[in-house]
């Protein structure tokens, strides 16, 4: 079985990084490229960057910062937000990056995930999705964080994805996103069995109670935190270690070089 990976993400808007609730009201909270450094070194096992405000403006901005923080930072990195073409995944996978994440434009043009699966193998693709809970007990699939409706079904969208290419699903769920108060347990359980790939979990870390859950119960690959590690309330080495002794698969620690 692979290990359960500790994932740091960070959330862009132009040079700093925000953090918000529901993907909402983002406040700035600091130096992403300082944030990405902080993590590699207390043993984050990938980075995940996204351009919150990339859709809105048509193109990543996170061009630049990838580079620098790939110049000091050697673990995998995915970057998400206006993935558009495989041109433009290209920019990103040449600045450093190991993964690109799409959302939007997949919703819009769902053969673009093949066309980048093809080009740059399955294992560098990732669908983003932005799940909000339907008044049915399902889930619908949002874009540019969370405020535009797609009408796809959450786990019907996740399966297709696989379908199409993607190698990974990093799932948030847009309800409990910033919230503290645990992940979206059955949203998790029911993309993660729908599908082949790994899933990563996203939104509403509060504890590693929280983490186990998710991973026990909602059957998740990797787990990514924000607020947890951005507000300084656990710092990564002691969320792996009080992970191992949970008995979760995780990589114990190893000091970053």
């Amino acid at each position: 079985m692979a290990n359960i990976r500790l994932i740091a993400r960070l959330d862009v808007k132009g040079p700093n990084l925000i953090k918000g609730v529901h993907l909402e009201g983002l406040r700035k909270i600091g130096d992403p490229q300082a944030s990405a450094r902080k993590y590699y070194a207390e043993g984050a096992d990938e980075l995940i960057y996204m351009d919150v405000v990339a859709s809105l403006y048509g193109r990543n901005n996170l061009t630049d910062i990838v580079r620098h923080t790939a110049e000091e930072v050697f673990i995998p990195i995915t970057v998400g937000g206006g993935v558009r073409s495989v041109e433009s995944a290209l920019e990103l996978l040449r600045a450093g990056a190991d993964k690109v994440a799409i959302n939007t434009t997949a919703v819009a043009r769902p053969e673009i995930i093949s066309e980048l699966a093809e080009h740059f193998g399955s294992q560098c693709i990732v669908l983003s999705i932005e799940a909000i809970r339907r008044n049915d007990g399902g889930w619908e699939a949002h874009t540019d964080n969370g405020r535009e409706k797609t009408g796809l079904d959450v786990v019907e969208w996740a399966v297709r994805g696989e379908q199409l290419g993607a190698g990974e699903i990093l799932l948030t769920s847009v309800d409990q996103e910033g919230t503290r108060k645990g992940f979206d347990l059955p949203l998790t359980k029911a993309v993660s069995e729908a599908v082949g790939i790994p899933v990563i979990a996203s939104g509403g870390m509060g504890s590693v109670a929280d983490l186990t859950e998710v991973v026990v119960d909602g059957k998740a690959n990797a787990v990514a935190m924000a607020d947890i590690l951005h507000f300084e309330r656990i710092g990564l080495e002691d969320i792996r270690a009080q992970a191992l002794e949970a008995g979760l698969s995780v990589r114990p620690f190893r000091k970053a070089d």
